[in-house]
């Protein structure tokens, strides 16, 4: 064992004597060998640590030369984010104008605990947003959260101004919100949205009732997968509405006026307005009690334009014919009450003449032959009586006598003791003209295939052309000759209804209506204008509804119809042959 152990030492000491003299080992050559291979793999590693400083330093100085030239989306300390779920479809009229689009905007916000001086921030933040509201933004900054809203919505100017001031603590957010071109040219129509771009009113809370705030939800709704949402209104039109509107109201001294253009074929709403109005933009009085949408969301007694329906329900009846007579030579008594004619003729009048002589002696006797069920039924049928179904969620409930009795049949008659919407009498008009198929209202684009699936027969085309006949001999010979444009063919039948004023129907204080179709030989459009509480003008003596509600729709027609499409006939017409009148 010794031995062994003494050779091998021996062996070692020769090797190293061989080193000594100069020999290279094969060993040396391996160390060599390993010591260049793990040399380039330390270099490798160390290039590649480099690039991946490189690459990641690059990115997040990408990242902040990106949000300094475009603006961020993200915030801090829980801030709310913006991504597409902000998105809302552009609602366009039926030509492809945009009414409402989403454009990005700046809002402001605060980092409480990175503030150091509350009040020294909301001093030099009040000198660019001058209605800051000190007491709130104080407490706010004071709160020690991480994120608070300061300002929402701010103009592009208002950002420049902010920043320039260099506050610590505080930042923008890039937000959606919602603007519209036209401002209050159609603002019951398109209706609103909240600070958080969620529809309230009008299209905009249809559009959300339809769908978009589950996909907002689920998040869907991006701005690229939201189809734009194709209204019925011609926006052309609907200025010109508009603009006839805004000038009655001054020329004849009213506290408020409507109208609405409907497609006899289609019923589709062309044009609606009611002013007062607001602008969607800036909604500040928007709630105010006077910027109600009278059109659809409130109820009136709507007077004599209501003995359209009474005429034609006699007519559907079977009983009578526009040569019928009816005993008008003296006031009909009905218990306390007593109707009176308010320009009586005093004699038997035919049906023709109860309509163009606007008889509530006639009309009421046309409803007692009727009866009070049968005239209820008819409302009814003509969609006057219940809630009105159509995209606009602010649609008032008509309201009608609890229980009928004999006295309700015979004012309703003449457009007293019931209320309803202008625009449901609007669209019951539409059957009157259109062959007697009842369409229910819409706002969204429809064609004439489209309508007849909705439509309901609810007179027989004989009474609705005896219907155009009438509105055209009222036009030429009645109440209706100030609504008349050359070329148009304009017939209609005026409303003038005395308002309750402390309880009683007060002489003095109207609610006036229009109802006209056009052209009357062939209508495709149905119109119809509300003035309420006009005064007479200068030199007149009365402010009935053919010296104003008339002559409204008259300049609604003769300044859209171009738009609309009616082409003008000034081949001259032949006089109504199937009546007379005498005075």
């Amino acid at each position: 064992m010794k031995l062994g152990l003494f050779n091998k030492r021996s062996k070692g000491l020769k090797n190293d004597s061989a080193l000594a003299g100069g020999e290279i080992p094969s060993g040396k050559m391996a160390f060599d060998g390993f010591r260049k291979k793990h040399g380039n793999r330390a270099r490798n590693r160390l290039w590649m640590a480099v690039a991946c400083f490189v690459a990641a330093y690059g990115a997040i100085g990408g990242k902040l030369i990106y949000f300094g030239v475009v603006g961020g989306e993200e915030q801090e300390y829980g801030g709310p984010r913006v991504h597409e779920l902000a998105s809302r479809p552009d609602i366009l009229d039926r030509n492809g104008q945009i009414l409402a689009t989403d454009i990005k905007t700046a809002s402001l916000y605060a980092e409480p605990r990175n503030i150091v001086d509350p009040d020294e921030t909301i001093e030099l933040l009040s000198t660019v947003i001058p209605d800051l509201d000190w007491e709130t933004t104080y407490r706010r900054l004071k709160s020690g959260a991480g994120f608070v809203w300061i300002k929402r919505g701010l103009t592009p100017k208002q950002q420049s101004q902010i920043m320039a001031l260099g506050v610590p603590g505080i930042g923008f957010r890039t937000e959606k919100r919602r603007f519209y071109p036209g401002g209050p040219t159609a603002s019951h129509i398109l209706g609103l949205v909240n600070i958080d771009n969620q529809g309230i009113a009008g299209m905009e809370k249809y559009i959300d009732s339809q769908g978009l705030s589950d996909l907002r939800a689920v998040g869907l709704a991006t701005g690229q997968s939201l189809e734009p949402v194709k209204l019925s209104i011609d926006i052309r039109v609907q200025h010109i509405v508009r603009d006839v509107l805004v000038n009655a109201i001054e020329r004849y001294r009213a506290i408020a006026a409507g109208a609405v253009i409907l497609d006899v074929h289609t019923g589709e709403v062309v044009a609606m307005s009611s002013v007062p109005d607001y602008d969607p933009n800036n909604p500040v009085n928007a709630l105010e009690k006077d910027r109600l949408n009278r059109m659809t969301a409130g109820t009136y007694e709507l007077g004599s334009i209501i003995k359209s329906f009474t005429t034609a329900m006699a007519l559907d009846s079977g009983k009578f014919n526009l040569e019928s007579k009816f005993d008008a030579s003296r006031p009909l008594v009905i218990g306390r009450q007593t109707i009176r004619d308010y320009y009586g003729k005093s004699r038997v009048l035919t049906l023709a003449e109860v309509f163009v002589y606007s008889s509530n002696i006639g009309s009421g006797r046309e409803a007692d032959a009727i009866g009070i069920e049968g005239h209820r039924e008819f409302l009814k049928r003509m969609g006057l009586l219940d809630r009105m179904e159509t995209e606009l969620p602010e649609v008032a409930r008509p309201v009608e006598p609890r229980v009928w009795r004999k006295v309700h049949s015979l004012t309703i008659s003449f457009g007293h003791g019931m209320m309803t919407t202008p625009l449901q009498a609007a669209v019951g008009t539409v059957a009157l003209m259109n062959g007697g198929k009842l369409i229910p209202p819409t706002f969204l684009k429809r064609s004439e295939a489209q309508a007849q699936e909705f439509a309901k027969q609810v007179i027989s085309p004989k009474v609705s052309a005896d219907m155009r006949y009438l509105y055209r001999f009222n036009g030429q010979t009645g109440s209706g000759r100030r609504a008349q444009v050359e070329g148009y063919r304009v017939g209609g039948k005026t409303g003038t209804a005395e308002k309750v004023v402390n309880g009683r129907y007060s002489k003095d204080v109207r609610f006036n209506a229009f109802l006209a179709a056009f052209p009357m030989d062939n209508p495709r459009y149905v119109v119809l204008s509300i003035i309420d509480e006009p005064k007479p003008e200068e030199g007149k003596l009365s402010a009935t509804a053919g010296l104003n509600a008339a002559p409204m729709v008259a300049e609604i027609i003769r300044r859209s119809a171009s738009f609309l499409g009616v082409t003008p006939d000034f081949v001259e017409e032949a006089a109504p042959a199937k009546v007379s009148l005498i005075n």
